[in-house]
């Protein structure tokens, strides 16, 4: 069997970011350069002619920002933000980014972002597995609590606190208890969505409020974050 092949479309006004970015995809044989352009509107006319499956989007550019550009996007391909400025992270994955890289790229950090595309797009194509037939969807879980199945969207939830053998789901329509391990509750929410913060404590991004010394705030709630996942946390959050 041929093996896919991703169209990839750079939009970036400095001419240094675009060629930093080619040259780390020419490292992955199935991503293929499609294009490239300088600010929204060229990029807003190649794809009225070209289908892209991946877009590393600049968001400091003239006239229209990334982040204005992707909001208009209907639909929209995957999207890695590519940018100079740490200010925008909170903002990007509520719109269910990718990732975001913070200039200047390495190619590490570049395959991380990548492998991520990877992740969401098998995740979309592949065949309804066990989890997906019976405790997951794509936008829900559903938690076993006293014999009954209870259903529970992405987009509700704050973030999950373990006990033990017990998680407590705080979301928006209050606590829910279940008798199950943080670690297998993490494996079926999404990677874009969802942050372990701490040996006992998964969060939503797009729930973040604000980042404190050895704290990230979700309006009302303060959760710690462990010492062991503050490098990976800075990343994913302020880079």
């Amino acid at each position: 069997m041929d093996e896919l092949v991703y169209n990839c479309l750079v939009v970036d006004d400095e001419p240094i970011a675009i060629r930093v970015i080619k040259n780390h995809l020419s490292e992955f044989k199935n991503l293929k350069l499609a294009g490239e352009c300088n600010n929204a509107i060229e990029a807003m006319e190649f794809l009225s002619k070209q289908r892209v499956d991946l877009i590393f989007l600049d968001i400091q550019m003239p006239q229209i920002t990334g982040i204005e550009f992707l909001k208009n996007l209907n639909p929209a391909p995957k999207v890695i933000f590519t940018t100079a400025y740490r200010n925008y992270a909170i903002e990007a994955f509520e719109l269910d980014v990718i990732d975001y890289l913070l200039k200047p790229i390495s190619l590490v950090r570049f395959s991380k972002a990548i492998n991520r595309f990877y992740q969401r797009v098998n995740a979309n194509t592949a065949g309804p597995s066990a989890a997906e037939k019976g405790n997951q969807a794509p936008d829900h879980l559903f938690l076993k609590i006293d014999k009954k199945l209870h259903k529970i969207m992405h987009h509700e939830i704050f973030y999950l606190e373990s006990f033990g053998d017990y998680v407590i789901v705080h979301s928006e329509k209050g606590k829910l208890t279940t008798k199950e391990r943080i670690s297998h509750l993490e494996e079926q929410l999404p990677a874009s969505q969802f942050l372990r913060v701490h040996r006992g404590y998964i969060i939503s991004i797009a729930k973040i409020t604000a980042l404190l010394p050895g704290l990230v705030e979700l309006g009302e709630f303060k959760i710690p974050i462990g010492r062991s996942y503050k490098t990976e946390v800075d990343k994913i959050i302020l880079s």
